[in-house]
């Protein structure tokens, strides 16, 4: 006799295209960026289903959200899973919002199956994991294993000058009856699951990635500081020209850093340059610098590099160098592995092994309890643009062994 699917495919990806609706873009991607009117209405969305589903929201000072379904020992660690709301301005549909949806279904289909799980079961869509609002991104997931302290992420402010506690305290007072847990309460487990954002799983034929680990990540912020003057009396001599600076730095850096070896990620992503006028030699540029590499000491040495690189190739103007994020690689959970391994084995679906090129929440839960990722196959390996699609066929696949995983550990405690 046929076992009953473990999750309902054709309500996970509705709700999917559904939540797509809120911020989506002329060009078919999304732009529901941290805390935004965006996500304040996917959150009333996402609680709408969980609350129909018998589940109970709340939410803590960094504005995480937390769907939990009772289970029969509540002062027991929670079993956690989810991913994040929140996208790029011209994000897909799938990067984060995937890994909500397949964690509801996961947690509606096993209550809905009349299980009652030993623990209880929190599906968590975590704040500002994408950072291009408020930087740096994770702020949620790294208030609520005390990486970062609220003070800090409060006094973040975007581009427009909005600080990062002025849309919480709008968020929390457009949900006056949603609860607060205690920031950082114990956790027992974090499952995750996510689109690759990387091509591997796509070009093997793979339909679940295992997850192993996150390759290390470095951020910082560069101000290079000159002097304005005028571009037709000022000679050449005479010029602190912060752009010039820069373009020596960057030649640099990209020749030096962005060479070290084949798995090296070097990024300089956004520069600003003041006053920006055509006739004025420009007084300041600031950069940014993403740095990643799945060897940690390589990582250190290249960061350590990137702050004497700098301040050789400065004169004559002044440079600072502000780092920001600091995340060694980890590994994950080697017993949850083999869960999702073997789950997909059961379940029919080819598997493999797969490093994260990209960042994630998981990072920092890793460091509080037992954590792991599930990834999926993305079209062409590409994310954080509008275009970004994964199959419903592949969604299904890994919500699918999420929740075989999610039963295993809920039911056998």
């Amino acid at each position: 006799m046929t076992s009953p699917p473990l999750i309902n495919a054709d309500r996970l990806w509705a709700r999917l295209m559904s939540l797509a609706e809120i911020g989506a873009t002329p060009a078919g991607g999304v732009n529901r960026q941290a805390l935004s009117d965006g996500e304040i209405a996917a959150w009333r969305r996402v609680i709408g289903w969980a609350v129909e589903a018998g589940l109970t929201p709340s939410t803590d000072a960094a504005g995480n959200l937390f769907l939990t379904l009772a289970g029969r020992n509540r002062a027991a660690p929670p079993l956690l899973l989810g991913s994040h709301l929140d996208s790029q301005p011209t994000g897909g549909k799938f990067d984060g919002a995937a890994g909500v949806m397949a964690a509801l279904e996961a947690v509606v289909s096993l209550a809905e199956q009349g299980e009652t799980p030993a623990c209880d079961l929190i599906v968590v869509a975590w704040m500002n994991e994408e950072g291009s609002r408020f930087a740096p991104g994770m702020m949620g997931s790294e208030a609520f294993t005390g990486e970062r302290g609220m003070d800090a992420i409060r006094a973040a402010r975007d581009a427009d000058g909005i600080a990062v506690g002025e849309a919480l305290d709008r968020l929390h007072q457009a949900f006056p009856d949603v609860p607060h847990k205690p920031l950082g309460f114990a956790a027992g487990v974090y499952l995750e699951l996510h689109i690759e954002q990387g091509p591997l799983l796509e070009a093997a034929g793979r339909t679940i990635g295992v997850v192993t680990g996150i390759q290390g990540k470095k951020t910082f912020q560069v101000v290079v500081e000159g002097a304005e003057g005028h571009a037709g009396t000022l000679a050449q001599f005479e010029r602190r020209d912060a752009l010039a600076a820069f373009a020596k730095m960057a030649t640099v850096l990209h020749a030096e850093i962005g060479t070290i070896d084949a798995e090296i990620k070097f990024t300089i992503g956004r520069v600003t340059v003041m006053p920006n006028a055509p006739s004025v030699v420009p007084s300041l540029v600031s950069f940014s610098i993403d740095l990643r590499h799945p060897d940690n000491a390589v990582l250190d040495a290249a960061g350590a590099r990137i702050k004497a690189l700098c301040a050789e190739n400065t004169s004559p103007c002044a440079v600072t160098v502000k780092p920001l994020v600091d995340a060694p690689s980890n590994v994950f959970d080697e017993r949850l592995r083999a869960s999702i391994a073997e789950a997909a084995r059961e379940q029919g679906h080819s598997a493999m092994a797969i490093l994260s090129a990209a960042g994630h929440d998981a990072r920092h839960l890793a460091k509080v309890c037992r954590a792991a990722m599930i990834f999926i196959p993305c079209r062409g390996g590409v994310s954080h643009v509008e275009h970004e699609w994964a199959e419903p066929a592949d969604i299904a696949a890994g919500a699918s062994v999420l929740a075989q995983v999610l039963r295993d550990l809920a039911l056998s405690q």
